[in-house]
């Protein structure tokens, strides 16, 4: 018979911090998606910004978002799916970035390294402690 192994304090408080974080995100992208951004406040400049994203970028800021979301939600299941759904994230903030640095101009408004480094934190910090739980037999 196997001892089922007791939840830590930590995976408690990484998963609802993540996952507020992650609602960020998807609050984001879902305002964006559907032309809601003036109801934020953002110029006709910003805006305009996000309507010229590809499709390609779109879906990777999906990904980026949907993915981490969704990790954080089966991370607070206890599930050893979150790691790849983190992964999966981490591959769109991948691509989102390539795209935010590489392709685009982003405009001086919008441009906020603190944020960017506050996400790749987030994200690489939820790929390693979803690995680090599934190890350690947390993760079903």
């Amino acid at each position: 018979m196997e001892q089922a192994i007791k939840t830590p304090w930590h995976l408690w408080v990484v998963g609802i911090a993540t996952l507020l974080f992650n609602a960020i995100g998807c609050y984001s992208y879902t305002m964006t998606q559907t032309g809601s951004l003036a109801d934020l406040g953002m110029t006709p400049d910003q805006i305009a910004y996000f309507d010229g994203f590809p499709a390609w970028a779109d879906a990777a800021w999906a990904l980026g978002v949907w993915g981490a979301f969704t990790g954080s939600v089966l991370l607070l299941l206890r599930r050893k799916l979150a790691l790849a759904a983190f992964v999966v994230a981490t591959i769109g903030l991948i691509a989102t970035t390539y795209f935010e640095l590489v392709v685009s101009q982003i405009p001086d408004s919008l441009q906020n390294p603190g944020l960017m480094a506050a996400i790749w934190i987030s994200t690489l910090f939820s790929v390693w402690y979803s690995r680090w739980m599934g190890a350690a037999g947390v993760l079903r």
